[in-house]
């Protein structure tokens, strides 16, 4: 799944949305670039309540990785 972060989240909006994957037992990894921000979350991501997650202060949109 990759989160990606709305141009200029706040590094606050980001700190809120890996402590949410934190506490949700995701691991995750950031990917920093000139306008966007882009979380990668790592693991079964089939748990993940999209819609929460979507809610989150700074986030622009959620792409779910198809499954091979």
């Amino acid at each position: 799944m990759l989160i990606v972060m709305k141009q200029g989240a706040t590094e606050e909006q980001k700190r809120q949305v890996k402590q949410y994957l934190v506490e949700h037992d995701f691991d995750f990894h950031q990917s920093t670039g000139a306008n966007r921000t882009i979380i990668g979350v790592i693991g079964n991501t089939n748990s993940v309540d999209r819609a929460e997650l979507e809610q989150l202060d700074g986030v622009h949109v959620i792409f779910k990785i198809p499954e091979e």
